[in-house]
């Protein structure tokens, strides 16, 4: 018998839907006297590259977790490929900033990677040939090959977040939310990552990608939402966005 981690069952998306929609969210931590983020509406359209633009306590993180089920909104709505949030978790990979994991427990390299592939499972079956093929595929094309025994405290900075970035690859998700991927990492995972970001692309994946790096905007994505204090605000004067929108580009969500 397969049991879904939710108690919903997985549907199949709606071919025409926007990959993420989001309707006047809300959201309040507990104990949080005002919302950590609120009246947050925008869509992004399947297949795109999007920006999530935002200083350090703008909202970011607290957004993708939200899309990620990992929060729950006071209010507003969110629709992931035209279907509730519930219906769709295995089509959603969440990539969290590094330092929300304790990289000390005794796992290796390869396990943190095979644990993308336990939404497909449900509670009682246990990972099987594929998902062991899988792991080992995605740990080849991150370069991580020969480190998947590693205990991942073991691993650098860099090579963290590849682990991190191939968890989420094992999950062959449709819709990929990475927080601050580039933060703090070297020139050789940079490109690994640009390149992994490419490729979802050309399969048709949909990434929203959090940073707050105005510079990479005109070559790295397509779209770009940004945020400050919490709600999403006009584009910074001069930035690709504001250009587009002048000249009538409409390319951009929000």
């Amino acid at each position: 018998m397969w049991l879904p981690y939710c108690r919903h069952h997985h549907h199949e998306p709606e071919a025409l839907a926007a990959a993420l929609e989001v309707r006047a969210l809300a959201v309040t931590y507990p104990g949080g006297r005002s919302p950590a983020i609120a009246d947050v509406s925008f869509r992004v359209r399947q297949g795109a590259r999007v920006g999530l633009v935002g200083a350090n306590g703008s909202g970011k993180s607290t957004l993708l977790k939200t899309v990620a089920g990992l929060l729950m909104p006071c209010a507003g709505t969110v629709l992931t490929f035209g279907l509730p949030l519930e219906s769709c978790h295995h089509r959603i990979a969440y990539l969290p900033q590094r330092t929300d994991l304790d990289w000390r427990f005794p796992i290796s390299a390869r396990r943190l990677v095979l644990t993308g592939r336990y939404v497909h499972l449900g509670w009682l079956k246990r990972p099987g040939p594929t998902d062991w093929l899988r792991t080992d595929e995605t740990l080849r094309r991150l370069g991580m090959a020969d480190l998947a025994e590693c205990q991942i405290g073991q691993l650098s900075g860099g090579q963290q977040q590849r682990l991190l970035l191939a968890r989420a690859l094992a999950q062959e998700a449709d819709l990929f939310l990475l927080d601050e991927p580039l933060n703090a990492v070297d020139a050789d995972t940079r490109a690994v990552v640009a390149d992994v970001l490419a490729g979802l692309q050309r399969a048709g994946k949909t990434t929203i990608v959090a940073t707050h790096d105005l510079g990479r905007l005109e070559t790295e994505f397509d779209d770009a939402i940004f945020l400050s204090e919490g709600h999403v605000t006009a584009a910074p004067p001069g930035s690709l966005r504001d250009h587009a929108q002048a000249a009538g580009a409409g390319r951009w969500p929000g």
